[in-house]
């Protein structure tokens, strides 16, 4: 384990707020270009969050401001890349850690090397892992929050609806410890893989090409080993909603209304969901925005996330307020 001091760096292009580099320090020896800037959070490297194991497909990188007196709520990011790539690299919540958050970004296996439940498993493990070592980082372990891109998305949802269930066989040490986390923030993440194959050939005849490009969702299956809605049992299974209890912690999702790989209608499922449910859940739609994409990351953006995670992490009586028209519609270059 290497212990080192990270920040982050930031700039403004164009009017959006622009992650250049939110990038671990963890990983700035392998990525050129990436500054050291202002110290004062403790960066712990490639901690093994599944006792004994040396896959490095099973770490994360952990980020605790220095000197905090008290205990400080965790936000964990979980990477996008169609459960077949990505790494945790990125840690937009970095862009937190100034406010009294710490951060962690985390590594799962791949589904092209273990099918499904393989994703969940180590993402609830590596829950597991950092609350009980709470004490030992500082971390507040009643007040755990997730958020993910795309595939990271996915997973961030399906954390906090069966979160606490026992759905799934749980690996790693810690078995003392709860996985729930107390907030999500779901970025366009699939939320029901008995429906999506369905609303995506639908986006296709809306001349959507993407989706087409995808193999028709073939990604979809690839996770689960089998047909996507067809086999019901293992498209429910993966499937966030199929979990959605009263019991279920408060959600921010956003999602682009022209999104060819995910489609929006998978948020709007989801939404309905909770909200029979009474589960608190705001989905913000980005208008014209395919998937992923600067807009998720503008200063009035990141500033409801940030609202939301103080509200449900921190305890503050602070608005959560859907972003205007102007913020949440994306026009294109010309």
């Amino acid at each position: 384990m290497k212990r080192l001091i990270v920040s982050r760096r930031l700039q403004i292009l164009s009017g959006l707020l622009v992650t250049t580099m939110i990038v671990s320090a963890c990983e700035s020896q392998a990525a050129p270009g990436v500054t050291t800037v202002p110290p004062g959070v403790d960066a712990f490297c490639d901690l093994n969050y599944v006792e004994g194991s040396i896959d490095p497909a099973q770490t994360l990188d952990l980020y605790v401001p220095q000197n905090s007196a008290k205990p400080l709520p965790l936000i964990i990011y979980i990477h996008g890349g169609a459960w077949t790539g990505g790494d945790k690299k990125s840690c937009p919540p970095l862009l937190f850690v100034k406010d009294g958050y710490a951060a962690a970004s985390l590594e799962y296996r791949f589904a092209n090397k273990a099918k499904f439940p393989a994703q969940i498993q180590d993402c609830q493990a590596a829950i597991r892992f950092l609350r009980g070592n709470a004490k030992k980082y500082n971390l507040d372990a009643d007040h755990f929050g997730v958020g993910g891109e795309s595939a990271g998305g996915h997973l961030a949802a399906l954390i906090g609806t069966s979160g606490g269930t026992h759905a799934f066989a749980p690996i790693g040490g810690y078995l003392d410890q709860s996985d729930r986390v107390q907030a999500v923030c779901d970025l366009f993440g699939p939320a029901n893989f008995v429906t999506v194959i369905q609303q995506g050939n639908a986006n296709a005849e809306k001349h959507l090409p993407k989706w087409e490009q995808w193999q028709g969702g073939r990604g979809y299956s690839v996770l689960i080993g089998a047909e996507t809605g067809v086999d019901v049992e293992k498209s429910e299974a993966v499937s966030p909603i199929h979990y959605v209890s009263k019991s279920t912690p408060p959600f921010l999702i956003f999602h682009g209304t022209y999104d060819q790989l995910v489609p929006f209608a998978q948020s709007e499922e989801l939404a309905a969901k909770l909200k029979e449910n009474g589960v608190e859940v705001l989905l913000q739609p980005f208008a014209h925005m395919e998937h992923s994409g600067p807009i998720y990351w503008t200063p009035p953006a990141v500033k409801l996330v940030k609202a939301f995670f103080d509200k449900h992490l921190q305890g503050r009586d602070v608005p959560l307020e859907p972003l205007s028209e102007k913020d949440s519609t994306y026009v294109p270059a010309n």
